[in-house]
């Protein structure tokens, strides 16, 4: 039998969503770790096995600066 662990949260799709629109908006992992309430090693484990990218685009962190 496979053993899982005792504080592993399942992931909802509301959160899966959330997750696809701070990576979109190039927000930190730490930022989201905090937003989402899961620690970042999740976070980058949950984005990897849904194709989610967390690499920033050639663009300023949070939209534009003006």
């Amino acid at each position: 039998m496979a053993e899982t662990r005792s504080n592993r949260k399942e992931w909802t799709s509301e959160q899966v969503e959330q997750l696809r629109e701070l990576a979109g908006g190039n927000t930190p992992v730490g930022v989201m770790s905090v937003k989402l309430g899961r620690t970042e090693d999740a976070i980058r484990s949950k984005a990897q096995a849904e194709g989610i990218s967390l690499s920033p685009p050639n663009r300023p962190p949070f939209g534009t600066m003006s």
